[in-house]
């Protein structure tokens, strides 16, 4: 089973960005522990990260026939981003939209997801076990 973990603008800043929200590892540190987690549950991980919408929806794209299910940290699109929306619905793979915080208590504008519809499912909130808990859920 391969799948696509993506991460959207700004998580490339994990470990130096607001580390009282988002925890003190760093985007490298969280892919180097899941590659070891993904290799114990036989699941071949490609990771992403891109701050640009077009490459994020390219990325999604390029999922068709590539991969068995997308992991997507969407960041900020998350709240307004209707073209990685229809890009998701487009490759018709299940995705499980992650976020490291739970947004429901943060500011307003977080509390709402385009992206949700049009996901398998939505796990937020336990910092960087979120992926994990994705994969799991996509590797039933």
């Amino acid at each position: 089973m391969t799948i696509f973990i993506i991460n959207g603008p700004n998580l490339d800043m994990l470990g130096l960005r607001e580390p009282e929200i988002y925890g003190s590892d760093t985007l490298e540190s969280i892919n180097t522990e899941l590659t070891d987690y993904c290799a114990s549950v036989g699941v071949r991980p490609e990771f992403f990260q891109s701050n640009s919408e077009g490459e994020l929806i390219d990325i999604i794209h390029s999922a068709r026939g590539k991969a068995d299910g997308i992991v997507l940290n969407a960041g900020a699109y998350t709240h307004y981003s209707y073209a990685i929306r229809d890009a998701i619905s487009a490759v018709e793979l299940p995705c499980v939209e992650v976020h490291l915080s739970n947004v429901h208590k943060r500011e307003e504008f977080r509390h709402k997801s385009v992206l949700s519809a049009v996901c398998t499912g939505v796990i937020c909130g336990f910092g960087k076990k979120v992926y994990r808990l994705a994969i799991d859920a996509l590797n039933l």
